[in-house]
């Protein structure tokens, strides 16, 4: 009779089919915006439809990228494959914005992703700063100096974000006219935060898109 063992068998992680942020996606975000009005009513408390579909636009993008982070998280992604994800989303978000006004929005959206991407990259590399407190007074000296460093400072934050680190409200300033792109970042940040927060029990079922 065959000796057992006595090992444990660990079973290997469910591999998932999940379409992550694509083209058709971005195309049909681009669409919306392009068809909405950035008209304020007159009658209406509302912010105009425009900007509500941006900002959803960049939610949207958000957390579609951080799940891809918390896959990896979950150990449903290896380092490489979740890197290689982050990529093929990164090529699409931050690819030439159309010509004309509703290109002008594109870049308004794409500057801040600039801090989700870089952040997220640090993070699935590790061996970032945690101070956020002193990272922040760092990036706001730096960003009239060296727009890359600044976001370099940013990257720790946004890691440390992901990390589970709580920020950034308390220092985004309330005045919108004394905001730097660095204020942009933090607001990108904080966004990362909420979003992390709404994925704490996220575990992708099988063709989920949402």
């Amino acid at each position: 009779m065959a000796k057992k063992t006595g090992k444990k068998i660990v079973a290997e992680p469910l591999r998932l089919f999940y379409i992550f942020y694509n083209q058709e996606r971005w195309d049909n975000w681009l669409k919306t915006l392009g068809e909405s009005s950035f008209e304020a009513d007159p009658k209406s408390d509302e912010l105009p439809e425009g900007f509500r579909v941006l900002d959803g636009f960049s939610v949207d993008i958000t957390v579609s990228v951080l799940k891809i982070i918390k896959l990896y998280q979950n150990k449903r992604y290896t380092f490489e494959e979740a890197v290689d994800k982050l990529s093929q989303v990164e090529a699409i978000v931050m690819s030439a914005a159309p010509e004309g006004d509703l290109g002008e929005i594109v870049e308004i959206l794409q500057l801040p992703k600039l801090a989700l991407f870089t952040s997220c990259r640090l993070y699935l590399a590790g061996g970032f700063d945690k101070d956020i407190k002193s990272l922040v007074k760092k990036g706001r000296a730096e960003i009239d100096k060296d727009m890359e460093k600044a976001l370099e400072t940013v990257s720790n934050i946004g890691a440390s974000v992901i990390d589970g680190a709580s920020c950034c409200g308390k220092f985004i300033k309330d005045d919108t006219e004394q905001m730097t792109l660095f204020d942009e970042w933090l607001i990108e940040c904080e966004r990362m935060n909420e979003a992390m927060a709404s994925l704490k029990n996220f575990d992708e079922g099988v063709g989920d898109e949402d």
